[in-house]
């Protein structure tokens, strides 16, 4: 079977590390790891805008696995993101890694308005499984 090769943007700071990939058509990864306060400001929203401009509908993949965790400033920035670009994703599916990012991923769901759109995983198998699907070609 043939590997998918991404196009990909990586930010590597003191407390996180973000890796945007795109694969096409239509999915996108974002995995984070460490503790999100926000040091790479909107870089990492403004790339998904040049991406999501480019592409039709939208499946949203959030591995966040790995966080330690956010800060609510940056947990609202994002859900800001997510809500306004509500139209573009067709599906949003985030995977967590301990209780208090789940609890800070469903405070994103509802206030961007997402309910119905993004799914909130606690097994990294049902995140997995999920975007492997997403990558099958049809």
């Amino acid at each position: 079977m043939e590997t998918i090769k991404p196009q990909e943007v990586c930010y590597d700071g003191l407390h996180c590390s973000l890796i945007l990939q795109r694969f096409l058509p239509g999915v996108i990864v974002l995995r984070i790891s460490g503790s999100d306060i926000g040091e790479f400001g909107e870089a990492p929203m403004n790339a998904l805008n040049g991406w999501i401009a480019s592409s039709g509908p939208i499946d949203f993949f959030i591995d966040a696995r790995d966080v330690r965790g956010a800060s609510m400033g940056v947990s609202a920035e994002w859900a800001r993101w997510l809500g306004a670009h509500k139209p573009a994703l067709e599906t949003v599916t985030m995977l967590t890694g301990s209780r208090f990012i789940q609890v800070t991923a469903e405070f994103v769901r509802r206030f961007s308005d997402l309910e119905g759109v993004m799914r909130i995983c606690t097994e990294p198998e049902v995140f997995d499984s999920a975007l492997a699907k997403a990558l099958q070609p049809e």
